[in-house]
């Protein structure tokens, strides 16, 4: 029987499927529960009186379920999670951009209401006569929207845009290269990764797994044998050995090409083994047939902690066999017996042992092969204790040791290579025996011939970490990370504390930022805990997939290195968008105001404005936060957390094209109508028509950021702003789509846009001030950086001090509205706790008017969980592996035990098989009808 929202953490069976979705019984309740909540919203929305009056229709829940309801529903949310560090630096800025902009907005307006006032009532001592009040008003009204004009271009509402787009563009592509990303943040964060802890199997190899050594009685076979050089018994037994003592779900099955491998379908390992079966001509399927699932007296199931996996027969003449297969090293332990060249039984000693792993296992090992012991025992005094492991896995006879090579994938040590011009630290955390994973290790390039690196087991690693009490202490850990980079014979736990480790070191300048792989159950904490878990959709189980923020879907590291890039490149997207942005930010208020309070207008009128406000938010986000990433992203080191998103070299291409703008803009507004010959349009007075001058100055102005656009493109320096632009066809398409709408709005716009036709040499001229932006570009990237000290990094992140002080109690931080909200926070949060202490004295005054009115009755959960069989000890030690906020683990009833079932009676539990579960043991009793369970359908 399995629980609803459980999942299989060991073992093999076969499931009867009886039903799926809305026709389950689960399907039902959520049926029941709330798949038609749309339709009655619909039917409440519909159901009016006569008087056209809304009817309330009442739910049958009273207010206090309503209330339980919407608190279980938030408990059924995720854990607290940090918004992404990306995003609160943004918002952040945009917060102080909006309070400088909104300062600057109110100065305007006040200014040229003081401005008109001063102008016409004190200096000139005109008297306010009524019939000019409308006109007077009409000024007014003009100033008030001037004054919004420069609040709306001053705040940079395109920045929620740019993150949106950047991240779903990204998203998407990422999925062609692989990455099925579950979680947004997932991709920015992997951006500023500094740390890879990898899998071997599958990630960095191929796990195509042959079998390409054997070792069968004294005999060293560099090549697969001849089944006629092997004596019949010897071979019998490895057939067998083999065919029987692996999931039947594991076969080899005819290639799906003419021509091409077999399919391997099922554990790789095993499927190696079948492999090897077949080439000694032996079928392993007539096996199978012969000794079907259902003859299978008992299997203990391979996992992490036994690193083993042994299944026992009934053998026809009486007693039984087991057979045993697992990593060498730990089963040759367990052995006391080999098999000679003749197939004899001799005894197998330590002397041997150490002997048999100098000359064969390690050899095979250092050519990174897997090693693979194959034994049996046989049974025939009687059953023995199969619950007692210890005993039963004892006293085996080797059989054979084969080698099993899983080639590197081909691309992966350039893609590792990759990595380490990038800064990325990569480690291989591996099951496997330490001299194949340094094999393997040598052969990707995690490390090198000469490194002064670390490669330890994971016994050996716990003891360099682990105090007298067991106890992992970060300062001794501390020594370690730095120079491991290859961790083998690991368990899952040692990943999860070499992860949790690393992440919580203070050991240099910045935190470092961990990426995961893992494919196990047991990866799930790590996977969990890491900043980035990559879980494998091949041959990842769904606890893995559901603890990972990003999917391989074909288990390959490379896909790993691309998911980097795409991550560096949304943080270098935003950037870009930024420094064009705050550009055009920083010349248009500028302008406007200086203009304002110069000549009692502002050059750039409202609808201009917002045009150019749909220029720099709208279609720059669309255009620079869809540029596609290249392989120099992997050339620099990865951004830190407390980077700052406009750097000084960003500041300076804002600064320094803002110079040029505003030198251009104000010499056509005092001297523009020298230049071209044409009527002054300052200081013109109300409802007069568009001027050739304000066109001329609008039009420079647009042309001035359509050119900036492209220099905002490279926020590094580089000169060549060109390269890989038409890659890129949507930032092409949005250029040239707003230079032909900017043609249109000034040769036909008219009034609605302040503008008039200009004649073509008045256009060339605009053009060539807009092409000068180019030009400019290349004269600010010749300045060097470090010779403008005043220059200052904005857009820093959030401390970590901060965000602990605010985020109690909310769901989500957001890092910009802690800023804005401290005193909402704190008042929501005190009267939430008065709320929840009244709900929890009306819970408690409830239940005990229950138990005085039903003293004996069960099934009230207040009384149900008191219950003496019920008694839950405090002071049980949870497992390590946890972190406090997630849930304890549930213990299966161990045989003897005593159920309690629905009704507080109690029936024993006495299976024995560790793999399945005797229905017959287990009674369903019916509940009584004032029960709140009486309706429940339930079914077993």
């Amino acid at each position: 029987m399995l629980l609803s929202g459980t999942h299989v953490m060991e073992g093999s069976g076969r499931m009867v499927v009886t039903a799926v979705g809305i026709n389950s019984q689960t399907g039902i309740i959520f049926t029941l529960l709330g798949a038609n909540e749309g339709e009655e919203e619909e039917k409440k929305k519909k159901a009016k009186t006569q008087d056209g009056v809304a009817l309330e229709i009442q739910p049958l829940n009273s207010q206090e379920g309503i209330d339980n309801e919407e608190k279980e529903k938030k408990a059924a949310k995720l854990p607290k999670k940090e918004k992404s560090v990306l995003q609160g630096k943004l918002t952040r800025l945009a917060v102080q951009i909006g309070k400088a902009g909104l300062i600057m907005s109110a100065i305007t307006v006040l200014i040229l209401i003081l401005y008109f006032v001063i102008d016409n009532f004190v200096i000139h001592r005109r008297p306010w006569l009524s019939e000019c009040t409308p006109i007077y008003i009409q000024y007014f009204v003009k100033f008030f929207i001037i004054g919004i004009t420069v609040l709306v271009v001053a705040v940079p509402e395109g920045l929620p845009l740019a993150v949106t787009i950047s991240l779903a563009y990204s998203v998407k592509k990422m999925m062609k290269d692989n990455n099925l990303v579950r979680h947004l943040d997932a991709c920015e964060t992997m951006g500023n990764a500094t740390a890879i802890c990898s899998d071997k199997t599958g990630t960095l190899t191929m796990n195509r797994m042959t079998v390409v050594q054997a070792y069968i009685g004294d005999t060293h076979y560099h090549q697969l044998p001849s089944p006629d050089v092997l004596v019949p018994k010897v071979l019998d037994l490895i057939v067998n050995g083999i065919s029987i003592n692996s999931a039947y779900t594991s076969k080899i099955m005819p290639p799906e090409k003419e021509g091409g491998l077999p399919r391997q379908v099922g554990n790789k390992t095993e499927c190696a083994l079948l492999g090897f079966v077949t080439d000694l001509k032996q079928d392993y399927h007539a096996v199978r047939n012969e000794v079907p699932e259902e003859k299978l007296y008992k299997v203990y199931t391979f996992n992490s902690v036994r690193k083993s996996m042994s299944t026992v027969i009934e053998k026809p003449s009486g007693g039984y066999r087991m057979y045993s297969k697992g990593a060498s090293e730990i089963i040759l332990r367990k052995c006391n017996r080999i098999l000679d060249k003749r197939g004899e039984v001799v005894p197998f000693k330590n002397k041997d042992r150490d002997e048999m792993v100098r000359t064969v296992i390690e050899p095979m090992a250092s050519e990174g092969l897997r090693t693979i012991c194959i034994a049996y025992r046989d049974f025939n005094d009687g059953e023995p204790p199969w619950d007692n492991e210890s005993e039963i896995l004892t006293e085996l006879t080797c059989i054979a040791v084969v080698g099993i090579e899983d080639p590197v994938r081909p691309e992966v040590p350039e893609a590792i290579a990759k990595c380490k011009r990038a800064g990325i630290t990569v480690r291989m955390v591996t099951g496997d025996n330490i001299n194949t994973a340094r094999a393997i290790a040598t052969k990707c390039g995690i490390v090198t011939p000469g490194d002064d690196f670390l490669c330890l087991e994971g016994k050996e690693f716990n003891r360099l970490i682990r105090n007298e009490k067991g106890e992992v202490e970060q300062e001794k850990l501390d020594k370690i990370w730095p120079k491991l980079r290859v961790l083998a014979r690991s368990s899952p736990t040692d990943k999860h504390t070499l992860v949790k480790g690393i992440i919580d070191s203070t050991v240099g300048e910045q935190r470092q930022v961990v990426a995961v792989t893992g494919d196990g159950t047991n990866d799930g904490p790590a996977l969990k805990k890491a900043d980035v878990g990559f879980a494998m959709g091949i041959a990842g189980t769904d606890v893995a997939k559901e603890a990972s923020d990003i999917i391989l879907t074909d288990d390959n590291f490379t896909s790993i290195v691309k998911a980097v890039m795409w991550g560096r490149n949304v943080y270098d997207s935003i950037s870009k968008f930024l420094q064009f942005q705050l550009t055009v930010n920083v010349v248009a208020v500028i302008v406007a105001f200086t203009g304002a309070c110069i000549t009692q207008d502002s050059p750039l009128k409202a609808v201009q404005m917002l045009w150019v406000n749909l220029i720099m938010d709208t279609f720059a986000s669309l255009a620079l936060a869809t540029e596609p990433p290249t392989e120099s992203l992997l050339k620099r080191r990865p951004y830190g957390r407390n980077k700052p998103l406009i750097s000084r070299t960003m500041m300076k291409n804002i600064l320094g094209h803002a110079v040029y703008q505003l030198t251009v803009i104000f010499f056509l507004v005092f001297a523009g109508e020298k230049f071209f010959d044409i009527d002054s349009g300052r200081k013109a007075p109300l409802h007069s028509p568009p001027s050739q001058h304000y066109t001329i100055i609008f039009n420079t102005f647009v042309l001035m950021q359509l050119f900036n656009e492209i220099n905002s493109r490279k926020i590094h320096g580089e000169r060549n702003v060109f390269a890989g632009i038409f890659r890129n066809l949507i930032f092409c398409s949005v250029v040239l789509g707003t230079f032909i709408s900017q043609i249109i709005i000034v040769e036909f716009g008219g009034k609605p846009f302040s503008c008039t036709k200009l004649t073509l040499s008045q256009w060339f001229w605009c053009l060539f001030i807009g092409i000068g932006e180019l030009l400019w570009g290349q004269v600010i990237s010749t300045i060097p950086t470090q010779s403008l000290k005043f220059l200052k990094e904005a857009g820093h992140g959030t401390t970590k001090e901060e965000i602990t002080k605010d985020a109690e109690g909310l769901d989500e931080i957001d890092h910009a509205e802690m800023e804005l909200r401290r005193g909402q926070i704190l008042w929501f949060r005190g009267l939430n706790r008065i709320q929840t202490q009244i709900k929890v004295v009306k819970a408690f005054h409830s239940s005990l008017h229950e138990s005085i009115q039903k003293p004996k009755n069960q099934n009230s959960i207040h009384n149900f969980m008191t219950h003496p069989e019920f008694a839950i000890d405090e002071e049980v030690p949870r497992t390590p592996l946890l972190d406090e906020h997630e849930e304890e683990n549930l213990e299966v009833p161990k045989a003897g035990t005593r159920v309690l079932l629905l009704d507080g009676e109690v029936t024993p539990y006495a299976n024995k098989n560790n793999n399945a579960v005797d229905c017959s043991q287990v009674q369903i009793i019916a509940s009584h009808s004032d029960s709140p369970l009486h309706s429940l359908e339930t079914s077993v």
